[in-house]
């Protein structure tokens, strides 16, 4: 059995998750069970259009946090936490230490 090597690895929003998705059912004209499931959920739970995803992303980088890292943004974009509560249960997921006053701004950029 040959040994699968990993080349590069990076979190997917799902946004651009269902992008892909769409992308594939035009080439294949139609997407797997499995395929068909997991858009199905994304129909559901997906907040975010690509473009403003995008956009908030860019907002929350700016703000430079130092131990936020792109998963941690990709994540909290995602569910997209209305308030401060959420915000720290999203951010308690990882083994991440941020101050409150940054949590606080990361809020306000979701707003």
């Amino acid at each position: 059995m040959p040994q699968i090597e990993v080349l590069n690895e990076r979190s997917v929003s799902l946004s651009e998750l269902k992008e892909k998705l769409e992308e594939i059912k035009k080439r294949d004209k139609e997407l797997t069970f499995r395929a068909n499931k997991v858009k199905e959920y994304l129909d559901v739970f997906t907040k975010l259009k690509p473009k403003e995803f995008q956009d908030f992303k860019a907002k929350i980088e700016a703000l430079q946090i130092p131990r936020l890292k792109d998963k941690h943004i990709i994540k909290i974009l995602d569910i997209m936490p209305k308030d401060l509560d959420s915000l720290k249960t999203v951010l308690s997921a990882e083994n991440l230490a941020i101050k409150p006053e940054e949590i606080k701004r990361i809020l306000e950029c979701l707003v």
